[in-house]
């Protein structure tokens, strides 16, 4: 050491007895900074600092809560309504944001102790143990590959919906010959705000991050807006016992059964709160993601529950007339239940659709923001699996561009596959369920594993992180993976009857046949090579997993 700010680069070979590493007859010295708590446990897990450690709490926290968003349910509103009436839908909002914050909690514990890019399949490797972490991690970071990319495609159709309301009212309404952008029209917006996210996201993460503070302002301002002045425009507002007390099930649906329809009612509150571990993805470009990590995952939850239930009471008070709303001759033409809402309010008023069409914009532009976060997500969890040789190609999707550090060739392969799965749109209207269920059971399904690993494991094989639940760690978790699985199980269920090929739910097909795939790829193939996140550093902490490239040179430092 000179003066405690310099110090000797050390070596495995050191470490064994060897002579220091020499260069030009120089031992080579490093300036001995104070490092980050997160980049410390990272270094423990066995990973260099790659990615630029650069994000603070606000700007994670804005990506984070960009992906949760306020408004992600939009779509499935009028359906959950039909179903079983407002009572359910709005106490059932309640209900799925308290199961929320336990799968919340539980993650945020894991998180503290992994703070890693590759989060919930690392996680899920290590708290495997080394005889079950390989298979582990295996299923759960394509379970985890397949939600993001569908996620990203889900935002984009939400978006190229909300497009096409706006459209439709700016050029008149349906009555009135307003333009109503055909299937055609709807993939070219799909397409085009998939690779518009795309490019963004080949920019340096901070611009990102600036564009997610922008959105944050966005989404609380705006929503602020429509939760105080919507019941306020419109020029009656339903009963409270309607909006808290009214249960009714439609014939339209096909479903008879009330407890059947309650389950279906239940699908926009829990399509609309998760994504909450966009934080984890982060954490490697987080400062102290450790404990930051943790404290952004259950601030999204909190957040996305308080915003999310006042939008969802704003909408149902202003419903003017509820038999109107589903008819396909009305000014929306009966696709957008919520576009309906806010017209009526609006119409009702001033006799014009301006207002309208303002509040549509500040739902589409969450929208926007929303795809733009996940897809930020979704290329570093590709980037992650690439990192470890989870995918074909991997030399590929694992290169990080020079300049601004950012995992360029993933953000492309992402968009790519998210632009394949929009093609069904031109000839089907269920492709959109599809696309959400899949989304919903990968994303949410990869919460699973690592949360069941962490139920089950032996606690002093554990090495928690400043987030710690102690004791209370095995009920959290069993609660937290019992929801898991029940909501995975519903977005596989038909959602109307009879059954026919114009409103069958494809999910279970298209996600069946992903996994089968990949579970086959399993059996004959990677089981004999994928062994679970790779290190790329030499440790000695014993920490599970293999150890690939061990020795630092003076790049790696």
């Amino acid at each position: 050491m000179e003066n405690n700010h310099r110090e000797t680069l050390r070596t495995p070979e050191m470490d064994s007895g060897e002579r220091p590493l020499m260069g030009n007859n120089q031992v080579t010295t490093v300036k001995a900074l104070e490092m980050d708590s997160g980049e410390k446990r990272l270094n423990e897990l066995g990973y260099k600092q790659e990615l630029r450690r650069e994000m603070n709490f606000i700007k994670t926290l804005a990506i984070t809560f960009s992906v949760m968003s306020m408004f992600p349910g939009t779509p499935l509103y009028g359906s959950s309504l039909l179903y079983a009436g407002p009572a359910t839908l709005v106490w059932g909002f309640v209900v799925v944001s308290s199961f929320t914050w336990f799968v919340g909690i539980a993650m945020a514990e894991i998180c503290s102790s992994f703070p890693t890019t590759g989060s919930l399949y690392f996680w899920a490797a290590h708290l495997a143990g080394p005889k079950w972490g390989p298979l582990a991690s295996w299923c759960c970071a394509w379970l985890e590959t397949i939600g993001l990319i569908a996620g990203m495609g889900a935002q984009a159709y939400s978006a190229s919906q909300m497009m096409q309301m706006i459209i439709l009212l700016i050029t008149g309404t349906n009555k009135d010959g307003g333009y109503f952008a055909p299937r055609g029209v709807f993939l070219c917006i799909y397409v085009v705000l998939t690779i518009i996210w795309a490019i963004l996201n080949t920019f340096a993460l901070q611009v990102i991050a600036f564009i997610d503070i922008f959105a944050v302002w966005w989404q609380v301002g705006g929503g602020l807006v429509i939760i105080i002045m919507l019941p306020l425009v419109a020029k009656s507002t339903q009963s409270a016992s309607y909006v808290f007390t009214h249960f009714e099930t439609a014939e339209s649906t096909g479903v008879h059964s009330k407890p059947y329809a309650l389950i279906l009612s239940l699908l926009y509150s829990q399509y609309s709160l998760y994504g909450y571990d966009t934080a984890a993805h982060l954490t490697e470009e987080t400062k102290n993601a450790d404990k930051k990590g943790p404290i952004v995952m259950l601030s999204c939850i909190g957040l996305a529950s308080l915003f999310g239930w006042g939008y969802l009471l704003a909408l149902t008070f202003s419903i003017q007339d509820p038999s109107h709303l589903y008819d396909v001759n009305n000014e929306t033409a009966g696709a957008l239940v919520p576009a309906q809402i806010i017209y009526d309010a609006f119409h009702g008023r001033y006799q014009s659709s301006t207002g309208a069409i303002v509040v549509l914009f500040i739902i589409w532009g969450s929208f926007f923001f929303c795809g733009l976060s996940i897809t930020t997500s979704a290329a570093r969890v590709v980037y992650a699996l690439s990192r470890d040789k989870g995918i074909p190609f991997s030399h590929i999707w694992r290169k990080v561009h020079p300049k601004h550090k950012v995992p360029t060739n993933a953000v492309w392969l992402c968009a790519a596959i998210c632009i394949i799965l929009g093609f069904p749109i031109l000839k089907s209207n269920v492709a959109f369920n599809a696309i959400i269920s899949i989304s919903t059971v990968g994303w949410v399904g990869g919460y699973a594993v690592p949360i069941f690993s962490r139920l089950v494991m032996d606690d002093k094989n554990f090495k928690p992180g400043p987030f710690y639940l102690g004791r209370a760690r095995r009920p959290i978790c069993l609660v937290a993976f019992l929801w898991i699985c029940y909501t995975c199980s519903v977005f596989l269920l038909p959602t109307l009857y009879p059954i026919k090929w114009n409103n069958f739910n494809y999910a279970p097909i298209g996600l069946g046949i992903c996994l089968s795939m990949i579970m086959l790829w399993w059996v004959l193939d990677a089981r004999y090579w994928f062994k679970g996140p790779v290190r790329n550093i030499g440790i000695t902490n014993g920490d599970v997993g293999p150890v690939r490239n061990i020795g630092i040179t003076n790049e790696d430092v």
